[in-house]
């Protein structure tokens, strides 16, 4: 991967980006992102946000060896930090983490959101979190896709101002991606029936505490609402 090939994940990421839309990138790890998008006249300019000093410094050199030291601006910054009103940031992409982290990341940055009107996360896992924080804090889900790479699958969440209401199905599945039924999303969900049935399997096996039972019950709701879905 560099700034003119990117990974298919990141690439279905970029592919979600408006035209002449000014972007920051968080977690922006090498910088990748803004970089491709600008060479190809898709963004207007960029901040690529950075906590890490080592990928800052990578993001920095890959900034100005691909010239656009004037458009994509690097920082070291924790999450939305890296965001300042003056920016007007109009779209914000996290990609490449848990679904866990970048819910927190927007949850403590929210008051830097306030130019934003598209956020485009890829959680690595975990994309519930992501949804749940979307349905509490104004933003809909526009648009949804789920991928295969490397025998990884990847869910890219496309976020938008405004708001909808969402079963509890939805925010587990994803309300677009339930309807596409894809391929990939099939087998994501056939292999995650599997691994709880398994898990449901030792609970059965270990004393009952009522800790054990909670957990079991929960497990099976979630279980019973996938097997719903799937079954359509």
């Amino acid at each position: 991967m560099n700034t003119n090939q990117l990974s298919k994940r990141l690439e279905m990421v970029a592919s979600f980006v408006p035209q002449d839309t000014i972007l920051a990138d968080i977690g922006s790890d090498h910088a990748y992102l803004p970089c491709y998008l600008m060479n190809k006249g898709r963004i207007l300019r960029a901040i690529a946000g950075e906590v890490v000093a080592g990928p800052f410094d990578a993001a920095v050199r890959n900034v100005s060896s691909n010239g656009l030291a004037d458009a994509i601006e690097v920082r070291l910054a924790n999450g939305l930090q890296a965001i300042e009103d003056t920016d007007c940031v109009e779209t914000v992409t996290i990609a490449g983490m848990g679904g866990t982290l970048i819910a927190s990341i927007l949850e403590a940055g929210k008051d830097r959101l306030t130019h934003v009107q598209r956020i485009i996360a890829q959680p690595n896992l975990h994309a519930l979190a992501v949804r749940q924080w979307a349905a509490e804090n104004g933003f809909y889900i526009m648009d949804e896709e789920i991928l295969q790479e490397d025998g990884k699958i990847y869910e890219v969440l496309v976020l938008e101002r405004g708001k909808a209401e969402y079963s509890n199905t939805d925010l587990l599945v994803g309300p677009v991606l339930r309807n596409k039924q894809s391929e990939v999303f099939q087998a994501k969900w056939q292999r995650e029936l599997i691994e709880w049935d398994r898990v449901m399997t030792a609970l059965d096996q270990a004393a009952q505490t009522e800790e054990i039972r909670k957990k079991k019950a929960a497990l099976q709701d979630k279980y019973e609402l996938v097997r719903k879905v799937l079954t359509v």
